[in-house]
């Protein structure tokens, strides 16, 4: 293999992915195909209508949009995005709106100038915004990635077009292995990598305080420090879980995502630098660990994909497990025992859309994530044969992932049915 350009594609993927966010990503994925939409009109929109992926409602339905004083869904995440966001700060695009920005986002909604509905047969990552103005119209369409625009039509004019799956900001897959990222994350110059990562680190602590300071959401970060046993092992789960306490409450901190998700990001982050700080480990240690928890969560969640009915909190808490291996001097075999032990456990927790019970599952995972640490350490490891296990590491990642890309398929409908009050029980 060329180690070179391998090097490249997993530093791209890195920069790719590792990007500040405000708020939930798919609540801010609506406002940022609605002010890229507002752009191309070229003026304010007199009417607009949403179509969005069943995937799309499922997390933005109950989760606060940041900056819309409280408030949840799509009406005022597109509205807002539309008449008062800035789409050049991309996922970011709401951080300017006031409180005056939206008492006139609600009267837009309230005047029945916005629609939206649920796209059948498209990616479950799909946002299309369309925008009117008297005998002019705008549509921007975003597919698989939050801020991937696949189309831009203005006055019924295609005035641009891409493929998603050959847009050139993919990875080659082919050259990723857990044996490659942890050759990469050894050897890798740390100057390439070490402004994102300190970012990272900066950011989502920041916002992991903010949740253990205040009361957002049920409250689960500092519900576990408030049970009295405060070790390290508490502690990493509560820093993720406040941090999307926060976050899932409508927080106005930006945090660093992973795989297009704040709370992945938090929690491929946050333990190991709890427990970098409680291992007193040189700030090089803990850039390698980051980058083993990065990799490893965005290796993992290429085969499932962006949205599905696999929680996600899984792979990313998977990714901090196996960094907290590598941080105690676990080989290539410990840190594939840790991954192969959280995912026997664990894989499978269904995500049934963004909202507060997300920090929960946050701290469940990387509960897992720490005991398949121990167990690896101790030198047990669930076997080939048993469930989804596989003879080799690569095959175990492979298998989850088509289970949350493939056998979940039809519990995502079903959840989505729930939630949208079409199923009687």
């Amino acid at each position: 293999m060329d180690k070179a350009q391998r090097n490249a594609d997993y530093t791209a993927a890195l920069h790719r992915e590792l990007v500040p966010a405000l708020g939930c990503t798919e609540p801010i994925a609506i406002a940022y195909t609605a002010a890229k939409a507002k752009d191309t009109l070229g003026m304010q929109p007199e009417r607009m209508e949403i179509l969005c992926s069943g995937n799309i409602i499922k997390n933005v339905k109950g989760v606060k949009v940041p900056n819309s004083c409280g408030m949840k869904g799509v009406e005022i995440a597109a509205v807002l995005g539309a008449l008062f966001g800035d789409s050049s700060k991309e996922l970011q695009v709401l951080e300017g709106v006031t409180p005056e920005d939206v008492e006139k986002a609600k009267q837009y909604i309230r005047s029945g100038a916005f629609s939206y509905k649920l796209a059948e047969g498209v990616e479950n990552l799909y946002i299309s915004a369309s925008v009117y103005t008297g005998s002019h119209s705008a549509r921007v369409t975003v597919v698989n990635h939050h801020t991937c625009i696949t189309e831009i039509v203005h006055d019924g004019e295609k005035v641009f077009s891409r493929d998603p799956l050959i847009s050139g900001d993919e990875s080659d897959w082919s050259l990723w292995s857990i044996r490659d990222i942890l050759d990469y994350a050894d050897h890798i110059d740390l100057s390439e990598v070490k402004d994102m990562l300190d970012r990272q680190i900066e950011m989502n602590t920041k916002i992991a305080q903010e949740g253990l300071d205040h009361k957002y959401g049920a409250e689960v970060g500092r519900t576990l420090l408030a049970c009295g046993n405060c070790g390290v092992h508490i502690r990493a789960q509560a820093k993720a879980a406040a941090g999307s306490d926060a976050r899932m409450g409508g927080c106005t901190l930006p945090v660093v995502i992973n795989s297009g998700s704040g709370n992945q990001g938090m929690t491929v982050s946050l333990p190991v630098i709890e427990y970098a700080e409680e291992m007193k480990l040189p700030k090089e240690k803990l850039y390698r660990a980051l980058l083993v928890s990065n990799l490893l969560s965005i290796y993992e969640k290429h085969y499932i994909g962006s949205l599905s009915a696999f929680c996600g909190a899984v792979t990313a808490a998977c990714g901090s497990g196996a960094a907290l291996t590598y941080m105690c001097g676990g080989d290539y075999a410990a840190i594939c025992r840790t991954i192969t032990n959280t995912l026997a456990n664990v894989g499978g927790i269904i995500c049934d859309g963004a909202k507060s019970s997300c920090a929960a599952k946050i701290a469940s995972a990387v509960d897992a994530a720490i005991m398949a640490h121990n167990m690896s350490m101790s030198g047990h490891v669930f076997q080939s044969g048993e469930g989804v296990v596989e003879d080799n590491i690569e095959d175990t990642i492979k298998s989850i992932g088509y289970i949350g890309r493939v056998g979940m398929k039809d519990t995502d409908l079903e959840v989505l049915h729930i939630m949208m009050g079409q199923v009687a029980f």
